[in-house]
């Protein structure tokens, strides 16, 4: 199967749409009012294929790349009440709510390493009762057992630990990091515009207050990545806002070393009886291939094949994609929200070579670990 829509030359479109597509091919830089232009236009093929374009630019156009890791959610336990989340359980709820044991976490760890994985991505909810020092204490006794890379803790959850410790936020990030924390995932971003935030998630951190994270981590050269789940309540115009946040910080500090977007999964949510219309893989094709274009000074563009199906992951690695993200070997979250997909390494393998591409496992941090030749 060859999916390739490279090009150097976007396809027949749309005056406006060529002349946009024309433009970031030619190097520069789109404007909000572009990126809104190419979502509104329904020109998939054509958006498509310079989005692919502007990745082969940036990383091998020839591989492929994916990680092994596993996904610890360490408690469910959350005083936020996100709408949009349905893996989270109120404080209190002795029956289904948790927090993991160190014993279970270790042998979680244990059996990612027996695999060839190489991280522990370790995120969980607005806990009240653990402060910095559950994290400390949590972050050393795995250091001090495993060589594994801890990409844990999402800027809410960060903000949280702060304020339940009493500390500044770049202090907080500064014991984290001493502790043994090694990058930060950009979960909890959502939509990074104040009205939509009001509206799906009232009691979570705000807009200011996640970028504010992700700048002091940069500062003190934490490698992050950032993230965008829509499809709910935003317009094209926030979903672009948001996008423009992410560029503008990268443009201060280049401490995202990729991006991440997904569509809302509305099963088991208070929010899912709200949203008018759910996002189409058509959707979620465009909407990816935008952020490749608008997003240039981003090295590395995940596809989401944990909410889109391996399928639709597969072709997003010709809508700008260079990475097929994590093998996920465990993923609650999601899950939770009535969607659930599984692959293997064997799996990844097959799907980058039936592209034509050269398969590559990647540590956390995109070094090469093994390529399958």
């Amino acid at each position: 199967m060859t999916l390739t829509v490279r090009s150097s030359r976007p396809p027949r479109a749309a005056a406006p749409v060529r002349r946009i597509l024309e433009q970031a091919l030619a190097g520069a830089r789109i404007s909000d009012i572009d990126a809104v232009t190419l979502l509104r236009s329904r020109e998939l093929v054509a958006v498509g294929r310079a989005a692919d374009e502007l990745r082969a630019r940036k990383t091998d156009p020839a591989k492929v790349t994916f990680v092994v890791d596993r996904n610890v959610n360490y408690t469910n336990v959350c005083k936020t009440d996100c709408d949009f989340c349905a893996f989270y359980r109120r404080p209190g709820d002795r029956a289904e709510g948790y927090l993991l044991p160190k014993a279970v976490i270790f042998r979680k760890i244990e059996e990612t390493l027996a695999i060839g994985g190489t991280g522990l991505l370790m995120q969980g909810g607005h806990h009240p009762d653990l402060a910095i020092e559950f994290y400390e204490d949590l972050f050393r006794s795995i250091k001090s057992r495993y060589r594994i890379h801890l990409h844990a803790l999402s800027p809410p959850e960060i903000h949280h630990i702060s304020r339940r410790s009493r500390l500044p936020v770049a202090e907080t990030l500064t014991r984290l990091r001493d502790a043994g924390l090694d990058s930060i995932p950009g979960g909890g971003a959502e939509i990074l515009v104040e009205r939509v935030r009001r509206l799906i998630a009232p009691k979570k951190t705000k807009a200011q207050e996640w970028l504010h994270v992700m700048r002091e981590a940069h500062r003190l050269g934490i490698s992050t990545t950032a993230t965008m789940m829509y499809g709910h309540v935003e317009t094209l115009e926030e979903r672009v806002e948001h996008l423009r946040r992410i560029r503008e910080l990268q443009d201060e500090l280049h401490g995202f070393r990729a991006f991440i977007s997904w569509t809302f999964q509305p099963d088991g949510t208070r929010l899912g009886p709200r949203v008018e219309r759910f996002p189409t893989s058509f959707d979620y094709l465009l909407t990816q291939a935008v952020s490749r274009i608008y997003l240039d000074n981003v090295d590395h563009i995940q596809s989401s094949w944990v909410t889109q199906g391996m399928k639709i992951g597969q072709v997003a690695l010709a809508f700008g994609a260079d990475d097929l993200g994590s093998v996920m070997t465990e993923e609650n979250v999601v899950s939770a929200a009535g969607t659930t997909h599984r692959a293997s390494t064997d799996d990844f393998v097959r799907a980058i070579r039936a592209l034509g591409k050269v398969p590559v496992q990647r540590d956390t941090l995109y070094r090469e670990v093994r390529v399958f030749d």
